[in-house]
């Protein structure tokens, strides 16, 4: 078991080692990835032989690439007019207007970088998911004056709490499909370990965001009057109260659908009035006010219309099911993909790209520049995207993924909850998807749990709890969200400044997975 074990883990382990030890790019790493993966799943795994011999091992490959290359273009529907937006924005001038409109708020831009970074990114993860927060939050910091490494970075940890329920609680969806337990039983044994623990995450990003170099010192100069405003540490705290109190209670009282979702619009409606108190207190006047109420509103136009339509595509019941009827897929014995493309995120944003663009008053010239722009970005962006994604299709299908779940339950044994949560995120590292992982994994949770006497609730929270985290290093989103920032080459500078921040709270969630089974 252990040998098989350690052969299923070597594509992991080789990608970890060149990403974060040589500094590879995702392409690079990903390439040499899927010849090891390839290889393993042929000669040790039965892949192709022992594992579909119907089709044999070059056929079978194919048809995971074909996977892999079809989810590929379901992730490049979300870039695409993520970029265009970005484009758009900035030719527009808007990204200006925007960036004043926040540093309005608070006279400190720690603590305008924690609106974006928090409340927005996370009302994106509730809404949306699939990596559209990182992909729109991440440009949104780059024109606050944040360096791209650090923008992709504080994207992916402030939205992390929130992928336990993105997309309106997608991920749990597979849980319920296997386990005995209800929806509000499942989303409350998730959401207790984000409701204890998300303080610790909303404070790493306000430690990301104090060792970002790039922000104007000079707004940091501190005075008596102005001393209550600019404490970011207070301003964290709170955040993270007024974002997890709701966010608690509607997982654990309502159900799974609203918890990220209603949890950052309530939250951000508190956090802003507290801080609109807090300046007429201090009598404190920005330097950097709102511009005109009409201005405002067409720099936030795409933006706007987003929020507007994910609203009305995700809570109104007929639209939803209406739009998600309509599919687009293929099988092929049992490799297969699907989604709907009116309902994907992709097409939510690109219809608020036309729709912004028309409020914003823009040209043909500069939507048609936007969207070329965009277009000779996806380029490098594919290749690395398909060889991520083809190692873990295989990976899943050879059973790799699997054989290192077992031998780590078989290993540890009385201490299984401690790893449990990093289970979760090992599937979402390989696939992508809180929600893939959940599907691959929930059985497997339940099954150790009863079989080693634990809570298959308590461990069923941590494997949900732990494909959040996984977000935060998985490559995927690492790509995508760096594309959209045209950051290239650079995924391992990402990985090696988010995978302490994601080891350390899977770890704490371990903890109280021990506490609770």
């Amino acid at each position: 078991m252990l040998p098989d074990a350690f052969l299923a883990g070597l594509p992991i382990l080789v990608i970890l080692g060149v990403m974060l030890g040589w500094r590879w790019s995702a392409a690079r790493a990903g390439a040499l990835g899927l010849l090891i993966t390839v290889f393993v799943a042929w000669f040790s795994f039965g892949y192709g032989s022992r594992l579909f011999p119907e089709l044999g091992p070059a056929v079978a490959t194919l048809a995971a690439l074909g996977e892999a290359g079809f989810i590929a273009l379901t992730i490049l529907w979300i870039i695409f007019p993520a970029l265009c937006i970005y484009e758009l924005q900035r030719t527009t001038g808007a990204t200006e207007h925007l960036r004043a409109a926040v540093g309005g708020l608070s006279g400190d831009p720690r603590v305008a970088a924690l609106l974006i970074a928090w409340f927005f990114a996370l009302f994106m993860e509730g809404a949306a998911g699939f990596g559209t927060s990182a992909a729109l939050a991440a440009p949104f910091l780059v024109s606050m004056g944040f360096a791209p490494v650090q923008a992709v970075c504080l994207a992916l940890v402030g939205h992390a709490v929130g992928v336990s329920f993105g997309a309106v609680g997608t991920p749990i969806v597979p849980q319920l499909a296997v386990t005995p337990f209800s929806a509000v039983e499942l989303s409350g044994a998730t959401a207790i370990y984000h409701g204890l623990l998300g303080w610790i995450m909303a404070s790493l990003l306000m430690i990301l965001i104090l060792i970002q170099r790039a922000l104007p010192r000079d707004a940091l100069a501190l005075s008596g009057a102005r001393r209550a405003e600019l404490q970011p540490w207070l301003w964290t705290l709170l955040a993270a109260f007024v974002f997890l109190l709701p966010y608690y209670l509607i997982a654990a009282f309502v159900g799974p659908e609203l918890p990220t979702l209603g949890g950052s619009l309530i939250g951000v409606c508190v956090f802003i009035a507290l801080l609109l108190f807090a300046r007429r207190r201090n009598r404190y006047k920005s330097n950097h006010a709102p511009r005109q109420s009409v201005q405002l509103l067409r720099a936030a136009a795409p933006y706007l219309t987003l929020v507007v339509l994910v609203l009305l595509t995700r809570l109104v019941v007929p639209i939803r099911e209406f739009l998600g009827s309509v599919g687009l897929g293929w099988e092929y014995a049992a490799f297969k993909g699907d989604m709907a493309p009116l309902y994907h995120p992709g097409s939510l944003l690109l219809v608020s790209f036309f729709l912004g663009a028309a409020w914003q008053r823009a040209d043909g010239k500069a939507v048609r520049a936007a969207m070329q722009k965009a277009s000779r970005r996806l380029v490098p962006v594919t290749l690395a995207l398909i060889a991520m994604l083809g190692l873990s299709r295989i990976m899943v299908h050879a059973g790799m993924i699997n054989s290192l779940a077992v031998a780590a339950a078989a290993s540890l044994g009385a201490s299984w909850p401690l790893l449990a949560p990093f289970v979760g995120a090992l599937g979402t590292f390989v696939t992508g998807s809180a929600t893939a992982s959940n599907i691959l994994f929930s059985e497997f949770q339940q099954a150790t749990a009863e079989r080693l006497g634990f809570s298959p609730l308590a461990l069923l929270g941590a494997q949900g709890f732990g494909a959040a985290v996984g977000n935060i290093v998985c490559p995927h989103n690492i790509i995508a969200a760096n594309a959209v920032v045209n950051l290239s080459a650079k995924e391992g500078e990402v990985l090696r400044r988010t995978a302490g921040i994601m080891l350390l709270y899977t770890f704490c969630g371990g903890l109280l997975a021990l506490w609770f089974a």
